[in-house]
């Protein structure tokens, strides 16, 4: 039961690692991993108020489903989802949760890190940081392009570095 939504509301990470581990363990899962990714009150210049999230409506969902298409091609695993929010969020909300599910340990992490650094790429989704009544687009950070490109080396298939 692969899923992906993207959305405004908040999340609870139990109602999704319920709805990921209903149809995990009837096919074999004995790993689940999870992720959450939550709003940081600073970045390289100093503190911010909070963050807004905007996306393109159907893109969006499209290519986090053919993010996890291509997960679930390459890792060896059973089922796996996305949830990413979008709008203004305060400082320390959630923002992203991934889930994966395996039979083995291994598969589950790299399932899960491969999709959070492919989402960064490859997800059309745009952040600006708020420092007061002032607004910044973000770029690209190189780390996050580095952690992206070693997943598109056909020598690195399922390298964890």
């Amino acid at each position: 039961m692969v899923f992906a939504r993207v959305q405004t509301n908040d999340f609870s990470q139990q109602a999704l690692y319920d709805e990921l581990c209903g149809g995990a363990v009837s096919q074999g899962a004995g790993a689940i991993v999870t992720f959450t990714g939550l709003v940081r009150d600073f970045n390289a210049q100093g503190g911010i108020q909070g963050i807004e999230l905007e996306y393109y409506p159907g893109m969006t969902e499209s290519a986090l489903n053919a993010l996890l298409t291509q997960a679930s091609q390459r890792f060896d695993i059973v089922d796996a989802g996305i949830i990413h929010r979008v709008g203004k969020l305060a400082n320390h909300a959630q923002i992203v949760w991934v889930g994966t599910a395996s039979q083995h340990r291994e598969q589950a992490f790299l399932a899960a890190t491969f999709i959070m650094d492919m989402l960064k790429q490859s997800v059309p989704i745009w952040k600006k940081e708020w420092q007061g009544d002032q607004a910044t687009w973000v770029v690209a950070k190189t780390n996050d392009d580095k952690a992206a490109m070693r997943w598109l080396s056909e020598n690195q298939d399922n390298a964890c570095d």
